[in-house]
């Protein structure tokens, strides 16, 4: 199961233009909890832990529990509105998840076995192309990261999707081709190498 960050919040009492303003000018930032069969829950957000959310990259494609009153509700970020000017958070919304909801997120891909590629043994360059692949998954099952590989990888072979095992119930996002995690790429002498031969005998 992947880590899910804990983002801490506090349930805020009023609604409106006017409730906002205030958690504004006491450094916080307006969300709004909705979706899951429940009630829209007003919470308010400490201006620096979002920021720091925010700036951990694809949050709108994170997993999330938000912490508040001593309970935790599992999210994953839908919108986040931004200051005109400044560019900065002044509300966000998250969507309410259960076990079985199904949802978009980016998975790390860990490359193994590099020891084993005799494409690595005789100087190839592994060109990472996804360092992360996108999958459809169920908010309870969400894999740590997926594992490619690399035994058995040549000089010139391309590393596709179908190659790597994924999850039961996870799907590619991409899904209308067999796209490419890694290429074994040929080290820069060998190609240059390979290009005089070819020169000397056109």
């Amino acid at each position: 199961m992947a880590d899910v960050n804990v983002l801490p919040v506090t349930a805020r009492e009023g609604v409106g233009k006017g409730a906002a303003r205030a958690a504004r000018r006491d450094g916080k930032v307006p969300a709004v909890v909705y979706g899951g069969g429940e009630a829209p829950l007003p919470i308010n957000i400490q201006f620096n832990e979002l920021i720091k959310a925010l700036n951990r990259g694809k949050f709108l494609a994170s997993l999330l529990d938000l912490e508040v009153d001593g309970q935790k509700i599992r999210v994953v970020p839908r919108e986040v509105q931004r200051d005109v000017v400044l560019d900065l958070p002044t509300h966000v919304d998250f969507l309410r998840l259960s076990d079985h909801s199904r949802i978009n997120l980016f998975i790390p891909v860990e490359f193994i076995n590099h020891g084993a590629s005799p494409g690595i043994k005789r100087g190839g360059v592994l060109n990472v192309v996804r360092h992360e692949v996108e999958l459809k998954v169920r908010a309870g099952a969400i894999p740590e990261k997926l594992v490619c590989d690399l035994t058995d990888s040549k000089i010139g072979d391309s590393i596709h999707i179908s190659s790597i095992e994924l999850p039961a119930d996870a799907t590619p996002v991409i899904a209308d081709r067999d796209f490419t995690v890694a290429t074994i790429a040929a080290p820069s002498g060998l190609a240059a190498g390979d290009d005089d031969e070819e020169g000397g005998e056109e």
